[in-house]
Order: C-alpha cells, then structure tokens, then sequence
C-alpha cells in the first residue's frame, strides 16, 4: 500500500502546476481578464512546491512538499464562506436560505429591483445574477467565464450578458462570491477572519499560521469599527493563505460531520445543505463541487465533495470511505488520474 501511496504522491509532483513559482508572468487568474479587470486589488505572494497531505479516519498517512506552509488556496475559499455561512445559520443569524438578502442586510447592494429577490442560497449556489460593483469590480468581469466541468459560455468572458431572473441561471463569478462576502460581514458585524479563526479554524485544531486578506480599497464601517471584506479567492489578489496541513483539519472536521476535537463546530444539517446538488447545476452545491454521476471526477466515488482553487489546489472530501485529501498545485488536469492513483492505494490497503 505505502508504495502505491507514494507512487500517487510522485504523480502529484511530477504534475506540478504551470504557472510561476513568483509572482509575476504566467501566475495568476486575473492574467486571463480583458482589461480594465486584469489587475490585482490585493497582495499576493509567491508559491511553494507541489505539497499536501492525505488521511484516512483522521489518520495522516503521508505529507509532502510544504505541508506546513501558508500559502494561497484562491478559491477554495470559497468552500470557508459557505462554512461561515453555516456558522450564522447555527447562530440564528441566518435562518432562512431562501430569504431575500437584503432583508437583513439592506443598502449594500441588494435592493433595486433586479437583485431585491436574490436569496442567501442564491449566492451559495452562485445562481444569483447579482448586478452590480464590488469596491469597483462589475460584475461583467465574469461574464462568460468559462470553468472546468461546467458548459463551455456561449460568449466572452468579459463581455456584457444579458442577465437572467435571481435563481434560473448558474455563473462562476468571483465578484458576486465577494460581494456575498460582504453581506455575511454586515450579517456578523464583525470581520469575517475572526469569526473564522473562533468558529473554525480554533475548534478545528489548526495553527495560527493563515491569513485572510481582502483588496486595498476593501473596507467598510460597521457600527463604529473599520473592517475589511474579504473575497472568496484570489482572482484579484488578496485571499486566504494557508497550510494544507491546516485545510486537512478543516476537511476532517467536515469529513466527521461537524465535530472536531469532541466538539460541535458546524450543525450536521448545514453540511447536508453544503452538500445538496444545485437543481440547475447538480455539480455545485454551496460553494462546493460535487461529483454527481461522477461527471466531475469520474475517478472517484459520487459521494465525494471538493474545494477548488486555481493555480490549483484541491480538498477533497470522501464521506464513504473516510478519505480527506489536500494537494496544493497540482496541475488542474492531473487531478482526476491522482485522485483516482489515491483511492487505488487506499483501497488496497493492508493488501
């Protein structure tokens, strides 16, 4: 098994992202965006090696590269929003999903006609449509954006689309994920990174070593303090950076349905929701991808669910067969053969 297991992690290494080690040339999503929007609003930092770590029943197995650095993870940060916003639900801050935003955070941008019905769920789902500015980004910037297992756009990323009702139509679109993130700061009325340290990332076991930064301009004040709005990702710097060994925590914690360390740290419920395929794109739950007759990763079991950011890195989480699972640039297209090297080698184990 041990030979199988660091055949699959030599695979990882061997498959090493294309994009730069430093920042700068080929690193980076908002590369890729047709100006003005190809710029960075936050700080970035360089990138380590392939690394990761994988356990079975909490059991860490093996890690390798820099287990233990704190690096950029762009959109599974998406998945901590959802977490967060599993958090407010618990808290009785969020009780209702299907209520319209700006019910309870009204005048942040939820309130025109066009974006007055977007629910929570809308947002987690990313079926929202928002319309609108996030500290200067429009949400046309995703407009037509085209990613891994979904339909290729019938446009280009960038250009203006004609919007559809709250609800009837899926986007990957950073801009509206940040402007959630937003409205979950005015919903806490407190930084989000500190609510996710106390909620989180504490209960969880995970170090100190993680930051969540947003853009320069990214600030607001809510009841007399100065905060900052973090985004869900990286697209145009800023972000979470933290250690695979840190994400395989909050994995874990996932993977043992809310418990971590004895404790309850997110309602068996909340990840039921997290995990329940989006009617209009059954491979997307909340702010999760899900493998849904195996479409996304057909080399793993359908019960798995994924955090994905670019560059890429990926916690994967396998429910039946008690894997978590975090590599840190791997290249995107690799992915599906080395998850699938890994299940191999956990299957056989004690063979």
């Amino acid at each position: 098994m041990q030979d199988r297991l660091q055949q699959a992690v030599q695979f990882a290494v061997d498959h090493e992202s294309l994009w730069d080690r430093h920042v700068g040339g080929a690193w980076g999503v908002h590369v890729n965006d047709p100006p003005p929007w190809n710029t960075l609003l936050g700080p970035v930092h360089d990138r380590g090696p392939v690394s990761g770590a994988i356990a079975v029943d909490g059991r860490v197995l093996t890690s390798w590269g820099e287990p233990d650095r704190a690096d950029l993870t762009f959109s599974v940060a998406k998945m901590y929003l959802a977490l967060l916003a599993g958090v407010a639900h618990d808290r009785g801050l969020l009780p209702d999903v299907d209520e319209p935003v700006r019910v309870r955070v009204p005048n942040i941008g939820f309130d025109d006609e066009h974006n007055a019905p977007i629910s929570w769920a809308h947002l987690l789902q990313q079926t929202s449509e928002w319309r609108g500015t996030y500290f200067g980004l429009s949400d046309q910037a995703d407009h037509y954006r085209a990613v891994n297992f979904a339909a290729p756009p019938d446009g280009k990323k960038g250009e203006l689309r004609p919007l559809q009702r709250p609800g009837t139509y899926w986007e990957y679109n950073d801009v509206r994920i940040n402007q959630f993130s937003l409205a979950l700061l005015h919903l806490f009325r407190q930084p989000l990174p500190e609510v996710f340290r106390e909620a989180i990332m504490r209960p969880s076991g995970a170090s100190e070593n993680w930051q969540w930064v947003g853009y320069d301009n990214a600030w607001v004040e809510i009841d007399g303090r100065r905060m900052q709005s973090v985004p869900g990702g990286t697209h145009w710097g800023g972000g979470m950076s933290v250690s695979a060994n840190d994400q395989l925590k909050v994995a874990q914690m996932l993977l043992d349905d809310g418990i971590a360390n004895g404790q309850r740290v997110l309602s068996s419920e909340w990840i039921a929701r997290m995990r329940m395929p989006c009617a209009i794109a059954p491979f997307y739950g909340y702010l999760v991808w899900l493998n849904t007759g195996r479409k996304v990763f057909p080399n793993v079991p359908e019960s798995s669910y994924f955090g994905v950011g670019a560059g890429s890195s990926f916690t994967w989480v396998e429910p039946e067969r008690r894997i978590t699972v975090v590599v840190r640039w791997l290249n995107p297209a690799a992915a599906n053969e080395f998850f699938g090297l890994v299940l191999d080698a956990l299957d056989n184990l004690g063979r």
